[in-house]
């Protein structure tokens, strides 16, 4: 089955690229061109406010720039009888959107920055349309304005589109300045796919493969009953709630994550192992995150679909208190990442565990804390316009970005040390209610992990 329009080429057998077994793995969510994985709305969205003036003829030539730099925003994935393959197209212009914003105070002027950011977030970007790169200026005035880039999911992860901003930036500075284009070659994302077919039964991996085998014995991921059974005739229809935790909530977990020699994902993790404790009633928990899925430094600053699914699981049978699950949590994290291999690896040997995917009244709801590779945050010294990334975003949406199943729940630590987060839900299966009392359970949770971590789990 073709999932782009990209023509055969004669001699595509001696030019075959490969798939990455995160490219195989989003090809078992393929619902068509307008839901799952490679549907319109299965996109990464992000928004940096943009002080000091604009000169948008240079902003065109380096997203164009870009687009020629990164191979992967002009690349078609293919499904066929042998597993696929990528088609990489020549380079295309990028489109940029100009849109005058007019309002009045700085209080307003961030509303309508969140606003735009969140009206670009719910549309829609065919997978079939390349280069899977589209940027919009929003001009509050001459020296203000929001910049936005949107790309399809399929060809980029969060890294990436750090890695994307970070180069248009640069690329954008050495055209305003009268030069051409910006940083200079890197290492494509087909490449990544075939270091990860010939690595694919070495030692490390053969290792790694056993310890899962043992790790996730008799384990099924753990689903969430959903307000409404799965109704395969209807599309999904994807919104996110957001929140931001007050600051005495934040700074408690942030230092109490320190005190107990933890990162804040893990103390996270637990505080979302006993709610999924408390939903299912089941004590051996198992929740999909996700890591950069960069193995190797030579891959960091590649733009492609790295992102790996990796299993958390917290077996809370013998805990008695939070401090109990926050070991369990700490433990179950360390020998995650430090066993991490391609998820489509770990389920090839563990088939069981992608049972809830198939149950109708279940849903997998990620969890996860976004990573800020090469952040943006306005400091910077340069004679043109900064750029500091919205993060702080407070304003659910009916209508969002999508995932291919199930629900996303990601938490972020911004740079003021608030912790602000999004979960994300279909329509079809819950209401916007449900996903407001999961967070507010969480934050009730986390605030007793991170303030009395010896209560027994049974006075919760």
């Amino acid at each position: 089955m073709s999932i782009t329009a990209a023509a055969p080429q004669p001699d595509a057998r001696a030019q075959r690229i490969p798939l990455s077994y995160n490219q195989q793995f989003l090809l078992a969510f393929d619902k068509g061109e307008t839901d799952g994985a490679f549907g319109h709305r299965h996109t990464l969205v992000c928004g940096w406010r943009v002080t000091g003036a604009v000169d948008t003829d240079a902003l065109r030539h380096a997203l164009d720039d870009v687009v020629e730099r990164h191979e992967v925003l002009r690349t078609a994935v293919t499904g066929d009888d042998e597993g696929g393959h990528q088609t990489v197209h020549p380079p295309a212009p990028a489109v940029l959107e100009v849109t005058d914003l007019p309002a009045t105070d700085a209080a307003s002027r961030d509303l309508r920055a969140e606003e735009f950011l969140g009206d670009l977030d719910a549309a829609p970007f065919p997978v079939r349309e390349l280069p899977h790169l589209r940027a919009f200026l929003g001009r509050f005035d001459a020296t203000d304005a929001v910049l936005v880039l949107a790309t399809h999911h399929t060809s980029t992860d969060a890294w990436s589109l750090q890695i994307l901003m970070r180069d248009l930036v640069a690329a954008y500075r050495a055209r305003a300045a009268g030069g051409t284009g910006g940083p200079g070659e890197v290492v494509q994302y087909r490449e990544f796919a075939r270091y990860q077919q010939e690595n694919a039964g070495n030692e490390r991996i053969d290792r790694a493969r056993a310890h899962w085998r043992e790790r996730l014995d008799g384990a099924q991921i753990t689903g969430i009953t959903s307000d409404r059974p799965d109704r395969p005739d209807l599309p999904s229809d994807y919104g996110v709630h957001r929140f931001v935790f007050d600051a005495e909530l934040s700074k408690q977990v942030v230092e109490f994550a320190r005190a107990e020699r933890c990162t804040p994902f893990m103390v996270l993790a637990a505080a979302y192992s006993v709610l999924l404790r408390r939903r299912t009633g089941s004590t051996d928990v198992v929740f999909p995150t996700f890591s950069s899925g960069r193995y190797e430094e030579r891959f960091a600053d590649t733009v492609g679909p790295f992102f790996n699914f990796v299993p958390i699981r917290v077996d809370t049978g013998d805990c008695t208190t939070l401090a109990d699950v926050l070991d369990r949590s700490r433990a179950a994290c360390v020998n995650a990442y430090r066993h991490e291999i391609p998820f489509a690896r770990i389920a090839e040997d563990n088939p069981a565990l992608l049972a809830p995917f198939a149950d109708g009244d279940l849903a997998v709801v990620a969890f996860e804390v976004l990573q800020s590779a090469f952040p943006l945050d306005g400091e910077e010294e340069t004679d043109g316009p900064r750029f500091t990334e919205i993060r702080r975003r407070t304003l659910s949406q009916r209508v969002s970005s999508a995932i291919p199943n199930g629900g996303l729940w990601a938490m972020d630590v911004l740079p003021g040390g608030e912790l602000a987060g999004s979960l994300k839900f279909d329509h079809n299966r819950f209401d916007e209610s449900t996903a407001r009392d999961l967070v507010e359970q969480f934050r009730h949770l986390l605030a007793v992990l991170s303030s009395a971590p010896h209560t027994p789990l049974s006075h919760l």
